[in-house]
């Protein structure tokens, strides 16, 4: 994965748990390469992570690693997602 708009070693540098929970959200909702995800470091990272991935990859992953079933509310589209938690 690139990401033309980071600068990903002063990241690292600088803030390298912050930098390690922006890269995996970024791998969930942009997409990744074969094998370039760690499952162990994803199920660590979960409950800080899941508030900013999308709702539907969200609920796919939760499937996948958790094996985890439920809807999502039928009415969530783009123009109504509820809004992301301030940090």
């Amino acid at each position: 994965m690139f990401n033309w708009n980071v600068d990903e070693e002063r990241s690292k540098k600088e803030d390298p748990e912050g930098y390690r929970l922006w890269r995996l959200e970024q791998l969930i909702n942009y997409g990744f390469e074969k094998g370039e995800l760690d499952v162990e470091e994803l199920k660590a990272a979960w409950p800080k992570i899941k508030e900013n991935i999308d709702p539907y990859k969200a609920r796919l992953v939760e499937f996948i690693l958790w094996d985890k079933l439920y809807s999502l509310p039928p009415n969530i589209t783009f123009w109504n997602w509820p809004p992301r938690k301030t940090k």
